[in-house]
């Protein structure tokens, strides 16, 4: 004979059943939300991923991406894409103060082309890489930014990044041989690999002496960070 289960019964189960995942999911989002987060300033003008200091300082003397002292006391990395609005206004409003702190011996600034706006990113990359082979990245670094904005359609396109050279009096047929060599396709890519490794999913993003700061802030911002490191290591 088959046992029949009372209505009552079948309550007090279900009961026990709904209690039980309810236990489960409330310990879920109690050890969920006791993972430590990596640290990070929240970002204004950028999406603010995480950023990681995984120790990312080259001072390489040889880096052509890379300006001021190879033993200057602090180091700006910065995390940038040539289609990226706000790293033409970083570029525009702040790094001219900091390339006034690199020019007195203070800070050291790497660049770091993350390129997550796609393959004409890469290619202005490439371009600013073959300039800087030149020894003048910077002058292309801020072409690519005219009046502190990105430049669009053509102005990226293979055509249009080797007429900027010719503009700056580069060797042409170098820029145009160095642009396409794979040891300038293998730099970016390492490049794209170390941002994605350090968490700079959005430009522009930055880690100054090992502390991470995510978007365009105000230039100030860079300042009181640089003023505090520099008085740090003077003590």
């Amino acid at each position: 004979m088959t046992e029949k289960r009372s209505p009552l019964t079948f309550w007090l189960v279900a009961g026990v059943i709904v209690a039980t995942a309810i236990a489960l999911i409330a310990f879920v989002v109690v050890i969920d939300s006791d993972d430590p987060q990596p640290p990070a300033r929240a970002g204004t003008d950028s999406t603010g991923d995480y950023l990681y200091d995984i120790g990312l300082e080259r001072r390489d003397p040889q880096d052509p991406l890379a300006l001021g002292r190879v033993d200057a006391p602090v180091t700006l990395i910065v995390f940038t894409d040539y289609q990226c609005p706000f790293c033409a206004k970083w570029s525009h409003d702040t790094l001219p103060t900091m390339i006034e702190r690199a020019e007195a011996g203070e800070l050291r600034i790497e660049f770091r082309d993350v390129n997550v706006f796609g393959e004409a990113s890469t290619r202005a990359a490439r371009a600013a890489y073959a300039a800087a082979l030149q020894g003048r990245f910077l002058d292309y670094h801020h072409a690519l930014y005219p009046e502190g904005r990105p430049r669009k359609g053509d102005g990226l396109s293979t055509e249009g990044l080797i007429a900027t050279s010719a503009e700056l009096g580069l060797d042409v047929d170098r820029f145009r041989s160095d642009m396409e060599s794979a040891a300038t396709w293998k730099a970016i890519a390492e490049n794209e690999e170390l941002g994605a490794a350090a968490g700079a999913y959005s430009t522009p993003s930055f880690i100054l002496g090992g502390q991470p700061i995510a978007g365009a802030q105000p230039t100030q911002v860079f300042v009181d960070a640089l003023d505090e490191l520099t008085t740090a290591e003077g003590n």
